[in-house]
C-alpha cells in the first residue's frame, strides 16, 4: 500500500512497570462534561480502512478523524481551549471576581472587564495556538502566540484570525516555548502550554485531560477493546493522554505504539536513554505540528511505563499515506502531523521482526489518531498533488 521504506524501531523495557498516576480520572471526568456543553460540541467519526487492514494482514483498523473538531481542524481544540478557560476561572476566583465562574458566564462576558486584563500565551507549531486563541476568544481573555520561523504563513494566519497577536521566534518549537515563558514571566501573562517541564505542570495537565475525549470516543465508537494503538508523538501530550484512557476503558492489554518523524524522536531518543533527552537541531521534519525536540514531562511519566514500543518514520511515509487516504473513497483529508500512526503501522506490519514484537496478527485490531485535517491547504496540495476536498 505504501512504499517500504527504513525506519526505527524499540520495544520499551519499562513496559508494564508501576509508575505515578499522570491524568486522574476525576480530571478527566470534569474535563468531558465541560468540554460537551460547548456550543459547536459534536463527536467527530470513526472511520473503518478495510482496506489498510487488508494491507496490514489484520483483522481491522479505524481511523479517529479529528478533521472537524470545533471548527478548528484538528483534536488540539478539546486541549488549549479547556486549559484557558481553567486557567481564567481559577484566575477570577484568585482576585476575588467570581469564585466559580461558569463557561457559560465567561461566554456570555459577564466578567470580561476583568477576563481582558488576562493575557493568556504559548508556543505553537499551528494547531495548540489555534485552540489557545480560539479559547481566549470565546472566553474573553488577550492573547499572544509565539512561533518558530518555519512554521508556515497559513498556519500563522489561521491562528491571527482569533485575535491573536503572533510573535516569531528564531529557531525551532523549542526556543519558541522558552521565549513565551520569558515574555510571560517578564509581563506578567500566563503560558498555556501543550509541553510541561518541571516546576509547570497543572495547566499542561488540563491540556491532557481534554485530548481524553478523544480517546474516550473513539473507545465508545470502535466497540471491542482494541490490540494497538499507533499514536504520534511530539511532546507526548496526546499519545499519553491516549494511553491513559485507553487503561481506563480496556486495562492495560491494549499495546500503545508510539510514532514521531525520524528528524524529531525526543521520545524514542528517551527510551533509548532510560530519561527524558533532548534532540538537537532544527528538528526539520514536514511532520509540522510533530517537530518536538524534548519531550513532556507529564506525558514521559506516563510513556516510559505504559507504552509498548516506540517508532521513528521518514517524511515520505506520510506522504505516501496522505495519499492513500485522499484516493479512497470515501475520502479522508488529513494532514502530515496525522498520519504519522498509520505510517508506523503499515511500515511494522511489512517488516518481519516488528511484525513479530509487536505481535501484529490476522486478528489484531487497530486504532489510529488522525489528530488533524489539512490545517494548511497550500501544504496539502503541495504534498498530495492537489487542492483538499471536502470530506
Amino acid at each position: 500500500m505504501i512504499p517500504t521504506r527504513p525506519f526505527r524501531f524499540m520495544m520499551n523495557r519499562r513496559h508494564g512497570t508501576p509508575g505515578v498516576v499522570v491524568l486522574p480520572d476525576s480530571g478527566f471526568r470534569r474535563a468531558q462534561e465541560e468540554i460537551a456543553s460547548w456550543p459547536g460540541h459534536a463527536q467527530t467519526p470513526l472511520v473503518e480502512l478495510p482496506d489498510v487492514a487488508v494491507a496490514a494482514r489484520v483483522g481491522a483498523v479505524a481511523y479517529k478523524h479529528e478533521a472537524t473538531r470545533f471548527g478548528l481542524g484538528s483534536f488540539k481544540a478539546l486541549g488549549g481551549a479547556y486549559a484557558v478557560m481553567r486557567l481564567l476561572q481559577a484566575e477570577l476566583a484568585k482576585r476575588g471576581v467570581a469564585n466559580a465562574a461558569t463557561a457559560a458566564e465567561l461566554m456570555e462576558g459577564k466578567y470580561k472587564d476583568a477576563t481582558k486584563a488576562i493575557t493568556v500565551c504559548c508556543a505553537t507549531d499551528g494547531n495548540h495556538g489555534r485552540s489557545v486563541a480560539w479559547g481566549a476568544k470565546l472566553f474573553g481573555a488577550a492573547c499572544v502566540i509565539f512561533v518558530h520561523e518555519h512554521v508556515s504563513q497559513g498556519r500563522r494566519d489561521a491562528i491571527a484570525k482569533y485575535g491573536a497577536e503572533i510573535r516569531v521566534v528564531p529557531g525551532n518549537y523549542d526556543d519558541a516555548v522558552r521565549e513565551a515563558q520569558k515574555q510571560a514571566d517578564a509581563n506578567k501573562w500566563f503560558v498555556v502550554s501543550d509541553t510541561s517541564y518541571p516546576g509547570y505542570t497543572e495547566v499542561p495537565r488540563d491540556v491532557m485531560q481534554g485530548y481524553r475525549v478523544m480517546a474516550e470516543e473513539a473507545a465508545t465508537q470502535f466497540g471491542a477493546a482494541p490490540t494497538h494503538v499507533f499514536i504520534q508523538g511530539g511532546v507526548g501530550g496526546v499519545a499519553a493522554a491516549v494511553s491513559a484512557q485507553m487503561r481506563a476503558r480496556f486495562g492495560t492489554g491494549v499495546r500503545i505504539v508510539v510514532v514521531e518523524p525520524e528528524k524529531a524522536a525526543c521520545l524514542l531518543a528517551s527510551a533509548e536513554a532510560g530519561e527524558p533527552v533532548s534532540v538537537p537541531g532544527d528538528l526539520d521534519t514536514l511532520m509540522a505540528g510533530l517537530a518536538c525536540g524534548e519531550p513532556s514531562l507529564l506525558a514521559w511519566q506516563e510513556l516510559e511505563r505504559a507504552a509498548f514500543a516506540f517508532m521513528a518514520v521518514p517524511d515520505e511515509s506520510a506522504v505516501d499515506c496522505m495519499k492513500v487516504l485522499d484516493a479512497r473513497t470515501p475520502v479522508v483529508v488529513a494532514g502530515e502531523s496525522a498520519v504519522a500512526g498509520l505510517a508506523g503501522l503499515l511500515l511494522a506490519a511489512g517488516e518481519p521482526f516488528a511484525r513479530a514484537a509487536l505481535g501484529l496478527e490476522s486478528d489484531s485490531r487497530i486504532v489510529l489518531f488522525g489528530t488533524e485535517g489539512a490545517t494548511d491547504p497550500e501544504v496539502y496540495a503541495r504534498l498530495v498533488g492537489h487542492a483538499p476536498s471536502s470530506d
